[in-house]
């Protein structure tokens, strides 16, 4: 009678009340289940080809990489970042969806799209007024979450980006500035070096000369 959520609590807690020694039936069995899992993984990319080999691969990423994004993405509604600013024609559908009952959520979504695309631009106002205020709202409210963040040692879950700071700034141009004074005195020094050689070379050529 319970349902999945109550089962896997009921199982688990079970599960943490068994002694150290009734566990390990169950230690060993996982282990023996490992053991054949890692053999027949090595059989099966054994008689891979190269290219069945990199789309396997390719594959995994993708698993792992939308599996990371939905752990972000719980974490940040855990810790309850805003919800995202709603445009006009959102806000329109989420009026109007359920008029269309009957049909496939797909259908649904074409229906209401002709539909706006047929409305008048007075009509569309109001709902991109709508819209308006919702990014108001957002602008607010993630400003306070992202502040809060920062005072929990989460910057790394805002938009803010660390600012260098002014010292760093300040050295960073003098540095630049003495760079580019050192290459253009150094050109004007090269005219210069030329010609003490070329004199030299012609006081030479002169006391040959005598």
């Amino acid at each position: 009678e319970m349902n999945n959520r109550e089962l896997v609590k009921k199982i688990s807690d079970t599960w943490k009340e068994l002694p150290a020694s009734q566990k390990q039936v169950y230690e060993e069995a996982r282990k023996t289940e490992w053991q054949r899992y890692v053999k027949e993984m090595a059989a099966f990319k054994a008689q891979l080809t190269p290219a069945q080999a990199a789309a396997l691969k390719e594959e995994r990423r993708i698993r792992l990489a939308k599996r990371k994004s939905l752990r972000a993405k719980k974490e940040l509604n855990m810790l309850g970042k805003p919800k995202r600013p709603r445009s006009g024609f959102n806000i329109f559908v989420s009026e109007h969806y359920k008029e269309s009952e009957g049909i496939s959520p797909t259908a649904k979504m074409k229906q209401l799209f002709d539909t706006w695309q047929k409305l008048s631009s007075s009509q569309k106002q109001t709902y991109l007024q709508l819209a308006e205020d919702d990014k108001v709202r957002y602008e607010n409210e993630i400003k306070s979450w992202e502040t809060k963040m920062i005072e929990l040692g989460r910057e790394d879950l805002t938009r803010l980006k660390k600012k260098m700071p002014e010292s760093k700034k300040k050295a960073g141009k003098a540095k630049k500035a003495g760079t580019a004074k050192k290459a253009g005195t150094a050109k004007k020094a090269e005219p210069a070096k030329a010609s003490s050689h070329e004199n030299k070379a012609k006081l030479k050529l002169k006391k040959s000369e005598e």
